[in-house]
């Protein structure tokens, strides 16, 4: 049996309230961004809603992807905006398993502005998805345990799993596929 009906909401948001997330030289402006509230199925197995900032362009593609993994019963840990931890902190926010959207923040060892910063990615579970480097090193650095990906735990995402294609049916891309960087949390809409 499904999940319940999901709901969601849009909100138009400024620059108080992006709080740390969005600094002067960010490549987009608050004006293009929107806070979506999407219901979510918690690894408690109930329903809950958070928040995810993401561009106002993919707002259609956020709520439908987010009711079909609610439906799913695809279990995610917890759903807030990265403004939550201090200084907006990007590894905080991944080692208490949250999955988020808007950070205006650059890729890890480069001054390319990460799609994040575009409100064009969402990370999924990401101390249970983690980035790997082609160096073995790996974020966050609390998800040593999930670097086995013959687990079947919860939340974890592999390559042939609903939520991919939940993404895939919008176009948005998988980290998971990529080789230099397999970044299994990640799915981006350039």
């Amino acid at each position: 049996m499904g999940a319940p009906a999901a709901e969601s909401s849009v909100q138009r948001v400024t620059r108080e309230d992006l709080g740390a997330t969005w600094q002067a030289g960010c490549p987009v402006t608050p004006e293009r961004l929107r806070r979506v509230g999407v219901d979510y199925f918690g690894f408690d197995g109930q329903t809950h809603r958070g928040e995810l900032i993401v561009h106002q362009d993919l707002v259609p593609d956020v709520i439908a992807i987010f009711e079909k993994l609610h439906r799913l019963r695809f279990p995610i840990e917890k759903i807030q905006t990265v403004d939550q931890y201090p200084a907006a902190d990007d590894e905080l926010s991944m080692e208490d398993n949250n999955t988020s959207a808007f950070n205006c923040r650059r890729l890890p060892g480069s001054s390319m502005w990460s799609e994040h910063a575009f409100g064009r990615a969402i990370d999924i579970n990401p101390r249970l998805n983690p980035c790997v480097f082609a160096n073995g090193k790996f974020q966050p650095q609390n998800a040593e345990p999930y670097l086995n990906r013959h687990r079947a735990d919860p939340g974890l995402i592999h390559s042939a799993d609903p939520v991919v294609h939940a993404f895939a049916e919008r176009r948005w891309q998988w980290g998971g596929y990529w080789k230099a960087v397999v970044d299994y949390q990640h799915f981006e809409r350039p």
